[in-house]
């Protein structure tokens, strides 16, 4: 994303649940591939698979496959797991179960298979006994040669892991740019800034402060990281902060419905209630008592949705007038966009005078659900993007961890690829992976991040 005034290094990344290049690494030390199958001269195709990490009651799978026959425009994959496991989602590809066979069917992005080409895919399972190997792998009905590593690696026995990934080459990161809705666009280099002077850090008291005094060291790391590898973490003024300040403690949603599923006026109440139970899990996050922590203004925080955009109005079954409705209205990469005379980020002096509704019916952050995208999500000042097919299945969860996820970085904080604190604070939410929920150490992140910018208001 590219702010008109600014640049700032939270808006971009693509979350995707481990690729096989890692899980390749992940098992490292514990085997090489071992043959199940081999058909010889005979055999069209090859596929790897490896359990990259299991835990309680589930397990992650990773599935490579390599095509050796003639270029293929489409592919289906099937297989058994007959161990009892069931398949809850997956990426990269349209899973499915009947039984005990397991079908994945490409994206609209990785159909075409070259001769030679590969196609990397993976899903989540649910099991209640030991992971089952499978035995025998099918491509568009034709036996395949096989590879099968069962054994995760040494330690793999919490929640699934993530990585950053830049595939599918198709789906763009989330940048942004002064004139257009989030296209795949370069993004700035973070570089390092000077350390910030006390007028910029403000005067918190140390009776105002009080984080436990075991990550008291390691929100300190945090914060100093964030300063040093974002490219100006102070002049930035378009945070989550920044947004509930200027509307005096109101978000407002424009949903970008990057998707042909249709949308029942139940769907459209149910995405609006779904957020705001998500967002306020953040704005719980900075209060303590029912009060804002460290004279936080707002301890609670009204969110609603104002607009749909849609590629198509008959997408919508609704009449009524309840929001505003943009069809046909299409970014460069042919993605529905929201009116940009009405959004905050094209408009960050408040000026809305172009738009229809005026103030009143601005939108301050985009939810882009994307029909297809994978298991991942990016996030920023500008909103969130996910999955349009995980977010509507996971809103009935009593977290929605992606979204979680990218809403803090909405609200400044870090992702942590290549970089952690010490000592280790175990997982939590902004750690991709490593928890489902906000963590003690998320609550304190997030604390420490409106100590270092409230003076800008005047705290």
């Amino acid at each position: 994303m590219r702010p008109p005034r600014a640049t700032h290094r939270l808006r971009r990344r693509l979350v995707r649940p481990v690729p096989l290049a890692v899980a390749a690494a992940l098992v490292a030390g514990t085997g090489a591939l071992v043959p199940l199958l081999a058909n010889g001269a005979e055999s069209t195709c090859r596929v790897d698979y490896s359990v990259t990490g299991q835990w309680a009651d589930g397990f992650q799978g990773a599935v490579e496959i390599t095509n050796s026959g003639k270029a293929l425009t489409g592919w289906e994959l099937t297989f058994d797991l007959s161990g009892g496991e069931k398949v809850n989602q997956g990426w990269n590809g349209s899973w499915s179960q009947s039984g005990t066979t397991v079908t994945v069917k490409n994206a609209s992005w990785n159909g075409s298979l070259a001769t030679g080409g590969k196609a990397s895919t993976g899903f989540l399972g649910s099991r209640s006994g030991a992971t089952s190997t499978p035995t025998s792998f099918k491509l568009n009905g034709e036996t395949c040669s096989s590879g099968v590593d069962a054994t995760p690696s040494s330690g793999a026995t919490v929640a699934p892991t993530f990585s950053e990934s830049s595939s599918p080459t198709a789906t763009p990161t989330a940048t942004q740019t002064a004139t257009s809705t989030p296209s795949a666009t370069a993004t700035p280099t973070p570089k390092a800034t000077a350390t910030p002077t006390p007028t910029e850090t403000g005067t918190t008291s140390a009776a105002e402060w009080n984080p436990p005094s075991g990550i008291a060291s390691q929100l300190d790391q945090t914060f100093a990281h964030m300063v040093s590898t974002y490219s100006d973490l102070y002049g930035f003024k378009n945070y989550g902060f920044d947004q509930i300040m200027a509307t005096k403690g109101t978000i407002n949603y424009c949903v970008r419905w990057d998707s042909d599923n249709p949308v029942t006026a139940t769907l459209r109440d149910k995405v609006e209630s779904t957020v705001q139970k998500q967002f306020g899990k953040w704005i719980t996050a900075l209060s303590e008592n029912g009060k804002g922590y460290n004279q936080w203004p707002y301890p609670s925080v009204k969110v609603k949705v104002v607009g749909w955009a849609v590629k198509d109005r008959a997408t919508l079954k609704w009449t009524d007038d309840s929001v505003d409705i943009y069809a046909g209205n299409l970014d460069e990469g042919g993605a529905p966009q929201c009116s940009p005379p009405c959004g905050r980020f094209f408009h960050q002096d408040g000026n809305y005078s172009q738009c229809p509704g005026k103030e009143a019916r601005h939108y301050d952050q985009s939810l882009w659900l994307t029909k297809g995208m994978g298991f991942g999500g990016a996030g920023g000042d500008w909103g969130q993007r996910l999955d349009q097919e995980y977010f509507t299945s996971a809103m009935d969860q009593e977290n929605v961890h992606i979204y979680l996820h990218e809403v803090g970085h909405t609200f400044g904080l870090a992702d942590f690829y290549d970089w952690t604190p010490t000592p280790d604070v175990g997982g939590f939410i902004m750690n991709a992976g490593s928890a489902t929920q906000i963590t003690e150490f998320d609550k304190w992140m997030v604390r420490d991040f409106w100590r270092h910018i409230k003076n800008r208001y005047g705290y």
